[in-house]
């Protein structure tokens, strides 16, 4: 048995760090570990013979902590620490670097004031970089703040030595500003201003990392902590304040207008607008009624509602959306396996080259303090700090930002397919239209009543909503509701048996009843039980030619037929419709915009999925389609080398969801679609869909970026300082600035907009 869990990581302070840590994990027997820096948190996959104290214990003998996630946010103690570090060190830091850079400033003696500040920065300011250098050492290994540390305390050794032992120290003297270096001439006897400089630099690229991360989980964090303290329980007509803590599954609550649910529901009594902007993004409130899902923390707006509970704790749709923007954020893009393997040796590499660069200067004859400085600059330049960040930080800003506009993604494997993906399926009840099918008409067969009394239409109805009171199907919901709202009783019903893509099947008042829709073709053969299907049923009954011809009237009007059939003969048919999404048209265009071919799927017949196709600006329509028939559709067309993603929000979409490359469940659905997709839209309209392809395409972009800028900017750099053409104190400040442009580029997408909202404000 497998299982999965996540553990906060302590001490990481580079993508070699992350690497360790993975690699140790990943030695023990069937673990596999994926861990993430800017989250400090390892997702591990384990069989269950491995403990998680063994987990533990493997991280440390690593040389870094690991704990069982706490509730409390470390996010804003880290940048506390931070922010009075990098105060400190640069208000010390800033004389250092004046008096060193500018002649005018340096009085008799300045280069002692500049060893009592410097010594603070570059020892106590420095030290996150030390100790992490030091335990790193300490398991025989390196990482990036081994060059850091090493490239400081270098800086600060060689001045002392030259302060103490060398004329350096005698009054009165003078040291020029040198912001380039010149191969073969020395930037000067003292470099504090160097191991100030670059410590005040880091300190301020790891502090701007502390905030992405805080700002990028404080809507989630926020989100989740939106919950309802207190729910009113209705027991045995009695209403009671309860905690909502407290609340259990099946408890029935009263949630009066301007509450918030206190738990996720269905709605039992009454009828009212919920607002979702929480959940989904959408100011826009949505109605509900009886036989509604509602989730806790939205807020009712209208009448007043009673609710049946069925989820609480970990099991409501809040603590679901906290894990899987977790899980996002956690995982690792493909993109980043190669930053990753370059990362896990580039430490030890640069250390070699720091080494022949020193060496190499001395052959060739120049000055110690030439080597020196030459060696020192590869040191500061090279730290990769941007590569190990190029991934994880926009990740963490792209997912929190979707879960802002109620867009989830699975994992950063998803986004690689997003770019891939050319074609897009979409299911159209409650996908491109909105699922709430009403009753148009009850149609009854005169017929012959010598062998079979007249069935009258309120008797046809109730027969049909008994039956259809066990199915979740729309049209189900759409007879239930219309003999509900006519005041018909519901008769219990037995034998309940659901064919999917073609009807129901129940015993209800001795009478075994089907309603189904007639398919195109032979009958469908009986099931390996033995008794017949609901399709076998409705294709061997009588159909008169007055049903008959009304079936082909409400279907060349796009709307959907069902017939109800007992006794071997079809008594009635009623015919339901479905409206169009009124955002649905200008997401098939936006699909187009974004290089995707639109194709309709649908179980319904054709005069319904036509109608809706020319509806919505579709030309390619796959109607009468089963379950089955979907999953076929989708691996046709990936066999005539298409790159498919399937957006669908049934149960019957959850087969074609997880075979397309990219699963798109629409969150107004089931919870087996949901489970099923790789991308959640939250909110129940097709343009969320539109908006979660486009985040997950610009999320794919600026890691793209990044790497690109990181790898190009070490690329550059390194040769430079090796050749002398880059003092340390500028090749700090670059090496910095890479760190500082990555994570200010992956902020750009907190401004990422709907397309809806794009769309409003042109």
């Amino acid at each position: 048995m497998v299982d999965t869990l996540t553990l906060d990581i302590g001490g990481m302070t580079c993508s070699s760090c992350a690497a360790r840590v993975e690699k140790r994990l990943n030695a023990l027997p069937g673990v596999i570990a994926t861990v993430n820096l800017a989250t400090e948190k390892v997702h591990v996959s384990r069989p269950s013979a491995v403990t998680t104290a063994e987990l533990i214990a493997a991280v440390e003998a690593a040389g870094y902590t690991a704990a069982t996630p706490q509730p409390r946010p470390p996010e804003a103690e880290e940048g506390a620490r931070l922010s009075r570090r990098l105060t400190v060190s640069a208000a010390l830091a800033a004389p250092v670097v004046l008096f060193s850079m500018v002649p005018a400033l340096q009085f008799s003696g300045w280069q002692w004031v500049t060893l009592a500040l410097a010594t603070p920065v570059a020892l106590w300011g420095a030290y996150p970089f030390h100790r992490a250098a030091f335990v790193n050492a300490r398991h025989g290994a390196s990482s990036m703040d081994t060059l850091v540390s090493i490239g400081v305390l270098a800086a600060f050794g060689w001045s002392l030595f030259s302060l103490f032992f060398t004329s350096a120290g005698a009054l009165g003297m003078r040291m020029p500003p040198q912001l380039l270096a010149t191969p073969g001439r020395s930037s000067g006897e003292l470099y504090f201003e160097v191991a100030t400089a670059v410590t005040v630099f880091l300190l301020a690229g790891r502090y701007l990392e502390a905030r992405a991360k805080r700002d990028s989980s404080a809507a989630l964090r926020a989100l989740l902590s939106l919950g309802a303290k207190d729910a009113t329980v209705l027991v045995d007509g009695y209403e009671t304040s309860e905690a909502a803590a407290r609340l259990k599954v099946g408890d029935h609550i009263v949630v009066r207008p301007g509450e918030k649910i206190a738990a996720d529901g269905q709605v039992i009594a009454g009828q009212s607008t919920v607002d979702l902007s929480l959940l989904t993004g959408e100011a826009l409130p949505v109605e509900v009624g009886i036989g509604d899902r509602v989730v806790g923390a939205t807020i009712n707006a209208a009448g007043r509602l009673v609710v049946e509970v069925t989820g609480v704790g970990a099991n409501t749709e809040l603590a679901r959306i906290g894990r899987l923007v977790e899980q996002a954020q956690t995982g690792k893009a493909p993109v980043q396996r190669l930053a990753d393997q370059v990362s896990a040796v580039f430490v030890p590499v640069v250390l070699v080259l720091a080494a022949l660069t020193f060496v190499g200067w001395l052959v060739a004859g120049f000055s110690l303090q030439s080597a020196f400085t030459a060696a020192i600059a590869t040191l500061i330049v090279a730290c990769p700090c941007a590569l190990g960040l190029a991934t994880p930080t926009a990740l963490l800003v792209g997912t929190g930002r979707g879960s802002q506009l109620g867009v989830l993604i699975r994992g950063p494997e998803v986004l690689e397919q997003t770019q891939r993906i050319d074609t897009i399926v979409l299911d159209k009840t409650g996908t491109v239209t909105d699922g709430r099918m009403t009753l148009s008409e009850v149609i009854v067969d005169s017929g012959d009543t010598a062998h079979s009394p007249a069935t009258t239409a309120a008797e046809l109805l109730q027969l049909a909503a008994s039956v259809e009171h066990g199915s979740e199907h729309p049209i189900a919901r759409a007879i239930v509701n219309a003999a509900r709202d006519r005041g018909l009783e519901l008769a219990p019903l037995s034998d309940f048996i659901a064919t999917a893509g073609f009807g129901v099947t129940a015993n209800v008042s001795g009478r075994t009843v089907t309603v189904g829709r007639r398919a195109a073709g032979p009958a469908a053969t009986a099931a390996t039980t033995g008794e017949e299907t609901a399709q076998a049923k409705a294709e061997t009954a009588t159909l008169s030619e007055t049903l008959d011809a009304a079936i082909a009237k409400a279907e060349l009007a796009g709307r959907t037929a069902v017939t109800v059939e007992w006794a071997g003969r079809v008594h009635g048919v009623i015919v339901v419709g479905d409206t169009v999404r009124p955002g649905s048209p200008r997401a098939v265009n936006n699909f187009r915009a974004l290089g995707l071919t639109p194709i309709l799927l649908t179980g319904d017949n054709p005069g319904a999925a036509n109608a809706v196709a020319r509806a919505v600006g579709i030309t390619d329509v796959r109607s009468g389609v089963t379950p089955q028939g979907k999953l076929a559709v989708i691996r046709q067309l990936q066999a005539e080398g298409k790159t498919v993603a399937m957006v669908g929000d049934g149960v019957n979409d959850a087969a074609a969801l997880v075979a397309a490359n990219l699963g798109i469940a629409i969150g107004s659905g089931t919870d087996v679609a949901i489970a099923a997709s790789d991308l959640t839209v939250m909110r129940g309209d097709l343009g969320g869909a539109v908006d979660a392809v486009r985040l997950a395409r610009r999320t794919l972009a600026v890691i793209k970026g990044n790497l690109f800028w990181a790898f190009a900017y070490n690329v550059a750099a390194v040769p430079l300082a090796m050749f002398g053409l880059l003092n340390p104190f500028i090749a700090g400040a670059a090496m910095a600035f890479s760190s500082v442009f990555v994570v200010t580029n992956s902020l750009r997408l907190r401004s990422f907009t709907s397309s809806a909202a794009a769309s409003s404000a042109a």
